[in-house]
């Protein structure tokens, strides 16, 4: 690809301590670095392995931009979550976040970031990831299983992921 050939980033976004401000903010720093071209709903769920505290908002958005997936990762996406305050605790990964944005999917593209696999496993493992990328590209279809970001989707039992949109929270003014 050209170097200044736009990328579709795909990033899913979450946060429990004051997401009403935080996700919509985080969109906004995003828009800063590229353009955003989708935006899903926003899903309240309820925490991973952690029952103590508050209930998370989700959502996802795609991303246009020509910045390489480890450059939006690390020089982009370790800012926007340091500027609003996240505090990684090693010790508790499931822990309170002001705000977490994963890539969830780059292009077409199956990398390694570090740590952090692209493709997200999470997207066949959480339906608060499949749910909202359905939502802003039903018809992609995911580079290592074959299957639209739909189908995955489909794939979730609503009675083992109970989620509830939240139409008083908006990701931005491209959301569906």
């Amino acid at each position: 690809m050209p170097e200044n050939s736009l990328h579709q980033a795909y990033l899913s976004l979450g946060s429990n301590i004051e997401p009403e401000r935080n996700l919509p903010a985080a969109v906004r720093m995003l828009a800063e670095h590229g353009r955003v071209a989708a935006a899903s709903r926003v899903w309240e769920t309820a925490p991973v392995d952690r029952s103590e505290q508050a209930n998370y908002l989700n959502g996802a958005v795609l991303l246009e931009t020509t910045l390489l997936a480890e450059e939006l990762r690390l020089e982009v996406i370790e800012l926007i979550e340091r500027s609003l305050g996240r505090v990684r605790n090693p010790a508790d990964s499931y822990g309170p976040r002001t705000i977490d944005i994963d890539i969830t999917l780059f292009d077409r593209d199956v990398l390694q970031i570090g740590h952090r696999q692209i493709p997200d496993p999470s997207l066949l493992e959480r339906c608060f990831v499949a749910i909202p990328l359905a939502e802003i590209a039903p018809r992609y279809v995911h580079p290592q299983v074959d299957h639209t970001l739909a189908e995955i989707a489909s794939g979730f039992d609503a009675a083992n992921c109970p989620m509830l949109p939240r139409p008083d929270v908006k990701l931005s003014a491209y959301q569906i």
